[in-house]
């Protein structure tokens, strides 16, 4: 049996012949878009990650003094005191003032090379962000002020905590010179109040877990004051870390310097 088909209208004709046109038009136009929206998602996720910052530390140089104490079951308390001088993102001092044991040791971070000054030997010695200080407490959570910079965010999603709404920022280490290769970080959408965070190995392995508690004001705003680090693999072993002072000065650039630290002493 032949089926005959009826010749298509003419106007059906050139509205066929002309979708490849409007296609083609079509794709940068949506091309763009994405880009504008993948654009627009990374101002924000950096604007919150900025504001976050702000809300820990002042953006300038400051003065801080800080209290580690280490505690788990199989270990007796350990307590450790530091004086910490932070100018901008790059440079950074921290003096040991307790134990006695350790009082003089002086360690200085400049851009993301990081030593350590012992009074018993006459020349500094290399360390790594990621090396443990004492505790939970790696080198880059005391040396390194900020997270911008170190990490590229991404807004995630938003999720409510505890009835608090709250923006989720993956945070991806942008080389492997940080202490962590990738950080989690909630903070509250009211007011960009850190409220925890997960931080991972290069192999993404979690390493441990924070939260921001004790808020009060310190350095002309509302700050975390007491941060609590606990172990993911051993959660008995925690270490926290409490902010007795943050106070802003004008710090010299000097004091940064190799040649300068035993002056600090």
């Amino acid at each position: 049996m032949c089926i005959s088909v009826a010749p298509m209208p003419h106007r059906y004709k050139t509205l066929i012949s002309g979708l490849p046109l409007v296609l083609a038009l079509l794709v940068p136009v949506a091309t763009w878009a994405q880009a504008e929206a993948t654009e627009s998602g990374t101002d924000q996720a950096q604007a919150i990650l900025d504001k976050a910052d702000a809300v820990r530390f002042p953006a300038k140089s400051f003065e801080l003094l800080v209290t580690v104490t280490t505690t788990s079951k199989t270990e007796s308390p350990e307590s450790h005191k530091y004086q910490v001088l932070s100018k901008g993102r790059e440079d950074t001092v921290i003096l040991v003032t307790q134990p006695a044991s350790e009082r003089g040791q002086i360690i200085l971070m400049k851009g993301r090379d990081l030593w350590i000054f012992l009074p018993t030997v006459s020349q500094p010695v290399r360390l790594s962000l990621a090396q443990r200080l004492t505790g939970e407490v790696a080198n880059g959570d005391l040396a390194r002020t900020s997270f911008a910079g170190d990490y590229a965010p991404k807004l995630l999603r938003t999720e409510v905590v505890d009835g608090e709404p709250m923006y989720v920022l993956e945070l991806t280490a942008i080389d492997h010179s940080v202490a962590y290769h990738r950080v989690m970080l909630w903070v509250r959408k009211s007011n960009f109040w850190p409220a925890k965070a997960q931080f991972y190995s290069l192999s993404d392995r979690l390493l441990k877990s924070c939260t921001y508690e004790n808020y009060r004001e310190m350095a002309g705003r509302m700050r975390p004051t007491r941060l609590l680090l606990q172990d993911a693999l051993h959660p008995d072993e925690e270490s926290v870390m409490d902010y007795t002072a943050i106070r802003t000065l004008e710090i010299p650039d000097k004091y940064f310097s190799k040649d300068y630290l035993k002056h600090l002493e």
